[in-house]
């Protein structure tokens, strides 16, 4: 038995000690670790409270009681943990107002078993695991909200990652396409935003910036288009005046030819197919997907963040032409996106593996059409 001290009446104790068990319900010791374990996960509890806590599950001795009482005193505690005694007492002090356990005083403070005339035990003070093992849905959902945070955290971060790379592309574009367009206040912007950007591996919050990014990479995009039409409208997709991938031999004059457009067989895959085949699409373009420079832009935003080279892009177009690259892009994306999801990692370089689709669409051996008409199978089943 040990003296305990005079213990403040707080809210939370008054808490604990209103979660009941089910009526009839007996709990093993396994049970109540594995509450333990999952209510250390939910509450990202520290190490000393772990310990602590751990301990206190074990002295449980799965008695036929309708509260969970265990008695161990603070010099038992020190001992199993390897805490002060001063660390035992302050994490006892935590569990409490955390509303993991509940303390059950007796009249002079101490902790110890009420036992029978024939030595068993039939009651005891000390603390009450009981909201513990009652909280275990609580610690279910917090788990669960946790996971859901860390994702949005994750496909956050995703977007940050592919708006720097496309604006980062654009300004490098400008130097060498339009030397002579001001672009100094979007470098300036550009900096500022890249001294505020958390770190992936920190704990800053990315949804501060997203939107932040996201705007400048619209008002990149679009003095770059207003500098590439000479400030005169233009169609949506430039003709460009040279082939940006040439196929040269022996019997070549020399002599670079203007590039054809790329016939496509048949009717295009439709940005509905698109979108039901790639639901990845939907965190790059807000609103319903009806347009094919929907899907263009989509590929174009996406096209860094699964590592092709900017020369791959341009052999996709010369190949299969700027829609069905795109829509390429959005197919490895997908692809990649499912394969992380479901740990299989068999995708490893998503920008070679996008070269090798271009390739092979390029020789007719990859139908664009029927992969997203698969894909889309594999999603409804």
């Amino acid at each position: 038995m040990v003296q305990t001290g005079g213990r403040p009446l707080t809210r939370a104790a008054l808490a604990g000690q209103r979660r009941a068990l089910e009526d009839g319900r007996t709990v093993t010791r396994k049970e109540l670790s594995a509450s333990a374990r999952e209510a250390a996960k939910a509450l990202s509890l520290r190490p000393a409270l772990r310990l602590v806590l751990s301990e206190l599950v074990a002295a449980w001795g799965e008695q036929d009681w309708s509260r969970l009482i265990v008695w161990p005193s603070n010099e038992y505690l020190v001992s199993r943990t390897g805490l002060s005694e001063r660390a035992v007492r302050y994490a006892l002090r935590d569990l409490v107002g955390l509303e993991i356990i509940t303390p059950k005083d007796s009249a002079n403070g101490k902790r110890y078993a009420i036992r029978s005339r024939d030595g068993t035990i039939v009651d005891a003070f000390g603390f009450d695991l009981t909201p513990l093992y009652a909280r275990r849905g609580d610690w279910a959902l917090a788990i669960q909200a946790r996971a859901e945070a860390r994702e949005r955290r994750r496909r956050a971060f995703d977007l940050v990652t592919m708006h720097r790379r496309a604006v980062a592309e654009a300004l490098q574009a400008f130097a060498t396409r339009y030397p002579g367009t001001p672009i100094s206040d979007l470098s300036e912007a550009q900096a500022s935003l890249d001294a505020t950007t958390p770190d992936r591996r920190g704990a800053g919050d990315p949804d501060l910036v997203l939107d932040a990014w996201n705007e400048l990479r619209r008002l990149v995009e679009d003095r770059f288009y207003a500098a590439g039409c000479d400030g005169k409208t233009c169609p949506h997709v430039e003709t460009e005046k040279g082939s940006p991938i040439e196929a040269w031999s022996k019997d070549s004059s020399g002599i670079a030819e203007t590039p054809r457009l790329v016939e496509r067989p048949g009717a295009a895959p439709s940005p509905a197919l698109i979108v039901e085949a790639c639901p990845v699409v939907r965190d790059l373009v807000s609103g319903d997907i009806r347009e094919e420079h929907e899907i263009l832009d989509a590929g174009r935003g996406l096209r860094a963040s699964i590592g092709a080279h900017p020369s791959a892009w341009a052999e996709a177009c010369a190949a299969v032409g700027p829609y069905e690259a795109a829509i390429l892009v959005l197919i490895v994306a997908q692809l990649h996106d499912d394969d992380v999801r479901s740990s299989q990692n068999r995708i490893r370089n998503p920008g070679g593996y996008f070269r090798r689709l271009v390739r092979l669409a390029g020789e007719g051996r990859y139908q664009i059409g029927t992969e997203l008409l698969a894909m889309r199978r594999r999603r409804l089943t």
